[in-house]
């Protein structure tokens, strides 16, 4: 093992990096993050469970050994050659969580009110790759650390119950604040730096600003409903069910909007329904009601008014969603949209389309795709 780490350090390889090291965070934060894109899928996936249940785990350890290396004489010794990765194992596991969070958010993100958390979470995650320099900072680490522990719990508590509802997110957060500041305590305890450098009243306000932001993005509708994410949502022509699978027609868009399988602008016959088709995931065995929300953008009043809400239930496990359609005969002409949202009024999603009454339409342009 030695003769490998001596061929190590002397290699071309040892001796650019050491040359480009200050370009190794970049490298590394890039690595990390296409990494997770490729590997994390499925929320509820044991993969997913065990890397980020890990990670948990492991950034717990990492924090309350690294606090104990700082003093003279550690209670858990702690050999110096070994310390100085503790920093680091915080930041990468820092970096794991918030990336696996804005990857998993991204799918449930829509583009409404909860792109504020989104957004949020987004910096967390690119602050974390300025965040060595500072992490001695007793309040940035354990700042950071409630803040993922909280998105953590209520991401993975949801699952292992298989329940979804507000008394579970405010349960999710609650045993996340106690599991915090007993952690905090027992640094403080142990640690002869901590208790010099940690002000008690400072540290709990903190965390309880942290924790009362949380909840007041939850109650305000700001957080994506996840583990719940809107996976696919089209508006289409005609949807027909044959054998289990839903063939969805529907007119395709030019090349230029690749981003979007299907056009935005709806002709529409006076015989015809309008169709929406989603498909929403959540994790095995959880079951949710969920609402297809019609609204029209009223011209006259200025603002979106609800025409219908059409709501029926899913049922998690599948791997592309769970799918399900609503339809409307009687529209009006103009801008429409349809928002997938949950009981608790929390928006999967948004599908927007402009009715166009006095068109007709490009059958040349139309396919039938299934699902």
């Amino acid at each position: 093992m030695k003769k490998i780490y001596f061929k190590y350090k002397e290699s071309k390889f040892h001796k650019y990096v050491r040359t480009h090291k200050k370009y190794a965070p970049l490298l590394f934060f890039i690595a990390g993050f296409t990494w997770d894109s490729l590997t994390l899928g499925r929320i509820d996936r044991m993969y997913d469970l065990v890397v980020l249940s890990s990670h948990m785990v492991l950034l717990t350890l990492s924090l309350y050994l690294y606090n104990l290396s700082e003093n003279e004489k550690p209670l858990l010794k702690i050999p110096a050659k070994y310390a100085v990765y503790l920093p680091l194992a915080i930041q990468f596991f820092l970096g794991g969580l918030s990336s696996a969070y804005v990857i998993y958010f991204a799918r449930s993100v829509s583009l409404s009110k909860t792109a504020v958390f989104f957004f949020l979470l987004l910096l967390l995650f690119i602050a974390n790759e300025f965040l060595r320099k500072r992490i001695s900072n007793k309040y940035l680490q354990f700042g950071f650390y409630f803040f993922v522990n909280f998105i953590f719990l209520s991401c993975f508590i949801p699952i292992i119950l298989k329940k979804m509802n507000s008394e579970i997110f405010y349960l999710s957060g609650f045993i996340s604040l106690i599991f915090t500041l007993v952690l905090v305590y027992l640094v403080y305890k142990s640690s002869q730096t901590a208790r010099v450098e940690i002000v008690r009243y400072k540290m709990i306000t903190l965390i309880l600003s942290i924790y009362f932001l949380i909840n007041a993005c939850y109650y305000f509708k700001l957080i994506p409903p996840v583990p719940l994410a809107l996976d696919k949502g089209l508006i289409a022509y005609d949807i027909k069910i044959k054998n289990d699978k839903y063939l969805v027609t529907y007119e395709i868009d030019d090349w230029l909007y690749f981003w979007r399988d299907h056009k935005t602008d709806f002709n529409k016959s006076k015989r015809e329904p309008v169709y929406v088709f989603t498909s929403v995931f959540a994790p095995t065995d959880l079951e949710k009601k969920i609402f297809h929300r019609w609204m029209w953008f009223n011209k006259t009043a200025d603002d979106w008014q609800v025409m219908d809400e059409i709501g029926f239930n899913i049922t998690g496990g599948r791997d592309n969603g769970y799918r399900g359609y609503s339809y409307k005969n009687n529209v009006l002409d103009g801008k429409w949209k349809v928002e997938v949202v949950t009981e608790g009024n929390l928006v999967l999603g948004v599908v927007d389309f402009n009715i166009n009454l006095q068109k007709n339409n490009d059958n040349s342009k139309l396919v039938t795709k299934e699902f």
